[in-house]
């Protein structure tokens, strides 16, 4: 199929869900869209939250993709299963790949949980664990500060450590911790030093490469894998500041994006990297 697949986020933290997508899928074409104008979803209503994913899903639409991943937890968790049942295409989110992963990692069945407010609130992902493993102990704490750092293109250094330490210090109620699920594609960003403030005996859990593992299980499946020849095209949109979007991308790509560009959705396009 020589249709391309669809990713949204609500800002520039699903460009590392689409980054591990491209390398395990080199043949496929992607679309993104980050709605960084309206970033972050973790504060707003679940029908906020569904009212801009749907607007950013009806851009994607007219693009014609052939399957839709969800890249922002908080979408996921007030979204998934509506736009699973009205599409006619295959939708997954980052939730069920984050939460199988964290099952395989853990030894003693503690698993720690930090997110956006709106996913914390939803429940997703303990009841995601618990529908593997209803043994499983979870700790989940919110960290509203860590999107917009991310977004602001801080993830190391003084402040990034100060925030980061900050919104941890609920974690320590539960020492037996032994593995950490990074419930937003923002916090990967942040890694190095969420590690370093929670040290290297937790093992901490990004769902970017079983979420590419299960995208590519989904296409094999319906028949949609892409088998030419043909160079894959990448589109890359943002509802936010161009430049902003431009400059984070490079540091998530091992190489330089050229198909950049600035959108309203449901509208034209307005600016180009």
């Amino acid at each position: 199929m020589e249709r391309a697949i669809g990713v949204i986020d609500s800002g520039v933290g699903g460009l590392t869900v689409a980054n591990e997508l491209m390398r395990q899928l080199p043949k496929e074409s992607f679309i993104y869209l980050g709605d960084t104008k309206r970033c972050p979803y973790g504060p707003r209503t679940k029908e906020e939250v569904q009212q801009f994913t749907w607007e950013m899903v009806d851009f994607l639409l007219h693009k014609q993709i052939k399957m839709l991943v969800i890249a922002c937890n908080t979408a996921t968790a007030y979204t998934l299963k509506d736009l699973q049942s009205k599409l006619d295409i295959p939708v997954i989110g980052v939730i069920q790949p984050g939460a199988r992963t964290a099952i395989q990692s853990t030894y003693n069945q503690h698993v720690g949980i930090i997110g956006t407010e709106g996913t914390i609130k939803s429940g997703a992902y303990p009841e995601a664990l618990q529908q593997i493993n209803n043994e499983i102990n979870v700790t989940a704490v919110a960290c509203p500060e860590f999107t917009p750092l991310v977004e602001r293109g801080i993830n190391k250094g003084k402040e990034a450590e100060e925030v980061v330490r900050r919104s941890l210090k609920p974690l320590q109620a539960d020492p037996e911790i032994d593995t950490l699920i990074l419930g937003c594609t923002h916090y990967p960003l942040l890694a190095d030093t969420i590690q370093s403030v929670i040290g290297d005996n937790i093992s901490i859990i990004s769902s970017s490469q079983e979420t590419a593992r299960e995208v590519s299980t989904i296409l094999d499946v319906h028949g949609l894998l892409y088998k030419g020849k043909q160079n894959p095209k990448h589109r890359f949109y943002t509802t936010g500041d161009l430049k902003t979007f431009v400059e984070l991308s490079n540091r998530i790509f091992d190489e330089s994006v050229n198909e950049l560009s600035a959108v309203q959705i449901g509208k034209a396009t307005i600016e180009k990297a």
